[in-house]
């Protein structure tokens, strides 16, 4: 993962801004909110004074007309802070959702504008845990937090003002704690934080385990292997592992918090203690109605500050989640689309792709897996790129989808820099074929279509037939909307290809790669796929990176690369005659198929 510049910020100040930063949208939301919350608070502090009155006035004075009213207003007021208390929570929970969706989005469309090389070196568990895990853990924080800071927050300040107002001796009787509480909760909230970080790496490792042992190919290596057993074994130490950190996180500081609200109890008690002993000293200040008043007001500060105290705690470890978060959002995109970018027009292209010096590798301080490639290939010829295993072939057929970015040189399609062409435009023109074909769990309508949703149904079944697959299709009980099943396990290696080949006809692309799109085949089934292939390839440029070179035999030039150099050029028949590196890996490939025969 790439580091980025060290902060000049402080990271918990930065993390905070760009936290606030998401709400910043939905201001006007946020606005009626803490107005609703003001309201609230200063109807509710009301009622403490009205009681006062019902005290030490209307039943003392036998005033039945003033009781009746005191009383009435009471009742009013808590219908009317309960009708306020829904519409904030409605109003909160909308708001949260939204920036729970906005952060979902951004992530995921951050992820999707990454390269190649950021998945082949992240596991793909990881990848979900920091969408479903990292950011489902502070679901609570970002619906509940601000509104609930808001309003304790309100009403601590309205309460401690009536407090003042009622008797300021009790008012700093009661407060005097309350600088230590605040301290003592931030230390718990830090220690949480830093399990935190540690318990969503732990869920991280869980969550790939169970991706990659549990998708089909996991099952079937698991099964075949013998090792189902050990996987279960592992999949326990894990979950052991986690469950071991869920109970530090959720103990951490508890006896610290536990002596907190223990204090917070006992103070109306020690409040009604104080107060005696000054009216039994001779005071009269202090009412009986003004300390069942205070006790009333103090009992209701002390949830609002209690809530602050474990709003503290949750945002501080909600923070080890954020920053998980903004790690992946802070990743530096290395395949962007410029501003003024090209826009190809696929069926005014002639299809030339032309290598200029071009160098590529995986890490800056890395070896080149590329270096000086220097290559034409005319429109509509078909170039296969063969070598030894580890050569730089798939990498290069990659360059051209711009999957991979050029470090130096220039690839251009046309004349045109792929790096100065717009994405969408660049995927409409250069199709890829991989020898690993992916099929989504859905029909088998819906995956061809994802070439080009708009295809009608008469076009999706014409690139099927031209792929050779629709007669297959036709056959199942359910013809094309049969469900592939996961990774399109329900077919063979040789029907998944010819879907890819036919996925990839409904684009209709100008510029065609093949990476190895029959090495993983029998022969039977490759003499089919390579029949589609051929028919996929009419008229097109190609460019196929081949496994086997029984394949390639009729293409109008072979490139053989050497570590990621190009050794040799030119026909079959031309490098057969020069005795060179081609020769050896055909000697090689007929010793092979001889041995499989």
């Amino acid at each position: 993962m790439t580091e980025s510049a060290a902060p000049t910020t402080p990271a918990g100040r930065r993390d905070g801004r760009r936290i606030l930063a998401l709400f910043r949208p939905y201001r006007g939301r946020l606005t009626a909110v803490l107005a609703l919350i003001v309201l609230s608070a200063g109807l509710s502090m009301v009622s403490p004074f009205l009681l006062r009155e019902v005290l030490d006035r209307a039943i003392p004075q036998r005033e039945t007309g003033l009781l009746t009213a005191l009383v009435l207003g009471m009742i009013a007021i808590a219908i009317a802070t309960g009708a306020l208390s829904v519409a904030q929570t409605w109003l909160s929970n909308v708001v949260g959702q939204r920036v729970m969706h906005d952060l979902r989005s951004a992530v995921y469309r951050h992820l999707q504008r990454l390269s190649l090389a950021f998945f082949t070196r992240t596991r793909t568990g990881e990848v979900q845990s920091r969408i479903s895990n990292d950011i489902g853990g502070i679901d609570a924080v970002v619906t509940n937090t601000a509104t609930s800071i808001a309003s304790n927050a309100t009403t601590v300040i309205a309460t401690i003002i009536a407090m003042v107002l009622l008797d300021w001796r009790l008012a700093a009787f009661s407060l005097i704690l309350l600088p230590f509480f605040v301290w003592l909760t931030r230390r718990v909230g830090a220690e949480r934080k830093r399990i935190a970080a540690t318990r969503q790496g732990r869920l991280a490792d869980l969550s790939s385990l169970v991706e990659e042992s549990l998708s089909v190919s996991g099952i079937l290596l698991g099964k075949t292997m013998g090792r189902a057993g050990d996987l279960a074994e592992r999949f326990a130490r894990e979950s052991e592992d986690l469950a071991s950190i869920e109970v530090r996180q959720r103990m951490a500081g508890r006896w610290r918090m536990a002596t907190v609200q223990m204090t917070f109890a006992v103070m109306p008690a020690a409040v009604y203690w104080f107060a005696g002993q000054s009216i039994a000293g001779g005071s009269s200040a202090i009412s009986i109605g003004t300390v069942v008043a205070f006790t009333t007001l103090q009992t209701r500060l002390l949830f609002p500050i209690g809530q602050l105290l474990s709003v503290s705690v949750d945002v501080q470890t909600s923070l080890a989640l954020f920053d998980r978060i903004f790690e992946y959002l802070d990743l530096p995109v290395d395949i962007a689309e410029r501003e003024d970018a090209v826009q190809l027009r696929p069926r005014e292209l002639l299809g030339e792709v032309r290598f200029e010096h071009v160098g590529f590798r995986y890490r800056e301080d890395g070896p080149w897996t590329l270096e000086d490639i220097d290559l034409v290939v005319p429109a509509g010829t078909r170039t296969a790129i063969v070598g030894e295993t580890g050569a730089g072939k798939t990498t290069l057929g990659y360059l051209v989808a711009r999957l991979y970015e050029v470090e130096r040189g220039r690839l251009t399609i046309d004349g045109v820099d792929v790096r100065d062409a717009s994405l969408a435009s660049l995927a409409a023109t250069v199709g890829v074929v991989s020898q690993e074909t992916y099929l989504f769990h859905a029909s088998v309508r819906e995956n061809l279509r994802f070439a080009r949703p708009e295809a009608t149904d008469e076009e999706v079944e014409e690139a099927a037939r031209s792929a050779r697959i629709h007669d297959l299709i036709a056959s199942l009980p359910d013809g094309y909307e049969s469900v592939v099943g996961e990774r399109g396990y329900r077919f063979s290696g040789g029907e998944k290809q010819r879907m890819a080949i036919a996925r990839t006809l409904l684009r209709n692309p100008p510029v065609l790669v093949l990476d190895e799109a029959t090495s993983a085949l029998d022969t039977q089934t490759e003499r089919a796929v390579q029949d589609a292939l051929e028919r996929l390839a009419e008229g097109r440029t190609t460019i196929t990176i081949a496994h086997r070179l029984s394949t390639v035999r009729d293409a109008d030039q072979i490139v053989v690369l050497d570590h990621g150099r190009i050794a040799e050029r030119g026909a079959h028949d031309e490098l057969l005659a020069r005795g060179g590196l081609y020769a050896t890996l055909v000697a090689r490939d007929h010793v092979g198929e001889s041995l499989t025969e």
